[in-house]
């Protein structure tokens, strides 16, 4: 039996064969044109996904309906227009194995038509819109009907443009059909509402469309949440019943997610520190009740993990998404047994999920995604002899597509081990997953040709003795103790000193200024200890100058932390900054002004961020053609630049 007996076997989705059991989940990215037509970008970067072995890529939500836009570049299925860009889309990912499928809807309550076009959101009822913070217009029995036509339309296109079957979004209380699902935004009282069966009935309808007009053999996969957990939402118990009903009307299998948007969302996107198999539970409940292939999304990012759940008929099939943005080759590396190989996702979210609205789809761990083409890495014309200063993720990123490129590369850091402040963050309840990180680059540098010397300080003499072509300068951050009354009190520590294991870690009421990543951080790890009869009680409360705690970290891990703080009883005081720290006690001053002392603390921890750690670069200049400075060593910056810069170096030079 090979390692991956179940995951590389192929299978059958209705009329539809697909080489192995790896889907690509429909992410959206902004790389699409404004007009909704398929871009170079986006193409290439299906397509190297594509290559990289997957067996079933499902394109992002294109949407059906030409006034109802969920992105600013949603792709478009609503006009026959499409059809030359996505029947280029579709040759080239079939060329290499895949299958594709896309992802149709309506994004109704979601829709961003008050924004692009001044009109209002259409929904099963007059709900809040979370997208706009606006109500919903209820639907008519005509415009319902109207948009059923639609779905068959642009079914009847995707056919004719080349692709396998389509997606139909009906999860998450969310978009036109998962909203019509859901008793949480469904409150109609007609034949569309009222009881479970009626909530289906649009659903029904739209199947019955699609064969209609693209074919009874043209297959249908649904997504749909197993479970919404939220008081009012559907159970799993509930999803069992209509499962069965949608399957004998047509769909030919279901991808299975689950929650709510927003409400729930970390389960929808679940991020670092969540349950790796999230919904294989929900998966295997709806395996029991259909005979159609069953598929769960929800943190696979092994292949070692997707093959267990398939071997335990949890699901027939695994939907990965941000494995995939990390390593297009994630398939193709696990079936050769290249596990180490594998660019690793850790759940951050911060160039996926995470980021700012309209900004175009990143990845910390995979700077090149979406640039597939333009960043390839490529055979350098000119070997030089690298000097890399400083072992951290940006450090590694510059020393590993260096070495890649045919460099000699000598990185060196100062400690016994390289990670810089990854290693911190890792100490942190849920964040172990950083580590995987480091790993994987450092096994990759090592893999590549370069050469790691650990616990050794560079200095202008090593330099000199060196004598690289090119230094580059990644020794990242310090801490930064503020300029605070009593900053220097013997009770007074810095949050990284802890995490680090450099201190014994303090107990008892502690304050910690600064509510930021690192504060959060070190609050966790401090108030683990709780009752702990060999400690002590540790009672933390947590100071931040801003009107919100953890503003760098996405909504999802944000709403982790939220609850977990909940349960270790940590307490968190916005818009507040210490003025004075006393023997004893702070005193703290709000943003009008007014001061209050905080008495009966034991412990004061200083979290308020880094500046930058570069003592060398001006010393050494004159003596080494080119230095380069980057991370926190040029700037204070989120690891998401930090290591794009890496990478972008490690490509120039």
């Amino acid at each position: 039996m090979t390692q991956f007996e179940r995951l590389f076997s192929p299978i059958k989705i209705g009329a539809m064969e697909v080489k192995n059991r790896i889907v690509m989940s429909p992410m959206h990215t902004d790389y699409g044109n404004r007009d909704g037509t398929v871009s170079d970008r986006l193409r290439e970067y299906h397509v190297a996904r594509a290559k990289g072995g997957v067996g079933l890529i499902t394109l992002e939500m294109c949407t059906v309906s030409e006034f109802e836009p969920y992105m600013a570049k949603t792709i478009g299925l609503w006009h026959d227009k499409f059809l030359p860009g996505l029947r280029e889309l579709t040759s080239e990912v079939h060329k290499h194995g895949a299958k594709i499928i896309p992802q149709m809807a309506h994004p109704g309550p979601e829709s961003l038509s008050p924004y692009f076009y001044g009109t209002d959101t259409m929904g099963p009822s007059p709900v809040m819109c979370h997208t706009t913070k606006k109500m919903c217009q209820e639907m008519s029995i005509e415009q319902i009907q109207a948009t059923v036509v639609e779905f068959g339309e642009a079914a009847r296109r995707a056919r004719e443009a080349g692709f396998d079957g389509i997606e139909l979004h009906a999860a998450h209380s969310y978009m036109l059909v998962g909203s019509f699902l859901s008793g949480l935004r469904n409150r109609r009282s007609d034949r569309y509402g009222g009881t479970i069966e009626a909530r289906l009935q649009l659903a029904l309808e739209i199947i019955q469309s699609v064969h209609q007009r693209a074919g009874a053999d043209f297959p249908i996969v649904m997504r749909i949440s197993g479970d919404e957990y939220m008081p009012g939402g559907r159970t799993l118990r509930e999803t069992q019943f209509i499962a069965p009903i949608l399957a004998d009307a047509g769909i030919a299998s279901f991808h299975v997610s689950a929650g709510v948007y927003p409400h729930t969302s970390w389960r929808v996107m679940p991020p670092t520190g969540s349950p790796l198999g999230s919904n294989v539970d929900l998966s295997a409940g709806i395996k029991k009740v259909v005979d159609v292939p069953v598929m769960v999304v929800g943190r696979i990012n092994d292949p070692l993990f997707a093959e267990d759940v398939l071997r335990n008929g949890e699901a027939d099939m695994v939907v990965l998404g941000r494995a995939l943005i990390a390593d297009p080759e994630f398939a193709l590396k696990a079936q050769q047994g290249r596990l180490h190989d594998i660019a690793p996702c850790i759940g951050c979210g911060q160039g996926c999920i995470g980021r700012k609205p309209g900004a175009a789809m990143s990845c910390l761990v995979n700077p090149s995604v979406g640039k597939e083409v333009e960043m390839a890495v490529e055979a350098t014309a000119r070997r030089k002899k690298v000097m890399v200063v400083g072992g951290g993720p940006a450090g590694l990123e510059a020393a590993r597509i260096a070495a890649l490129r045919g460099h000699d590369v000598h990185l060196y850091e100062r400690d016994g081990k390289v990670g810089g402040q990854f290693n911190l963050g890792a100490i942190a309840p849920r964040k172990h997953e950083l580590g995987k990180l480091i790993n994987f680059q450092t096994v990759q540098l090592e893999k590549a040709g370069g050469t790691l010397h650990l616990g050794i300080e560079v200095t202008p003499e090593l330099v000199s003795e060196f004598a690289p072509d090119t230094v580059v300068m990644a020794t990242g951050g310090e801490p930064v103790r503020p300029p605070i009354p009593g900053i220097s009190g013997k009770n007074v520590y810095l949050a990284h000193d802890i995490l680090a294991g450099k201190v014994v870690q303090p107990y008892g009421n502690t304050i910690v200024i600064g509510g930021g990543l690192v504060g959060c951080e070190v609050a966790e790890c401090m108030a683990n200890l709780g009752d702990n009869p060999m400690i002590a009680r540790t009672k933390i409360t947590i100071l931040e100058m801003l009107d919100q705690f953890g503003k760098e970290m996405i909504v999802e891990t944000r709403t982790l932390t939220m609850h977990d703080f909940r349960e270790l009883g940590i307490d968190v005081l916005t818009s507040t900054k210490v003025v004075d720290i006393l023997e004893r006690g702070v005193v703290v001053e709000d943003k009008k002004g007014n001061q209050r002392t905080i008495d009966d603390v034991d412990n004061i921890i200083v979290a308020i961020g880094v500046r930058p750690y570069d003592v060398l670069s001006d010393k050494i200049k004159a003596a080494v053609p080119e230095v380069h400075v980057i991370g926190d060593a040029k700037q204070a910056r989120s690891a998401l630049e930090a290591i794009r810069e890496g990478a972008e170096i490690g490509r120039s030079i």
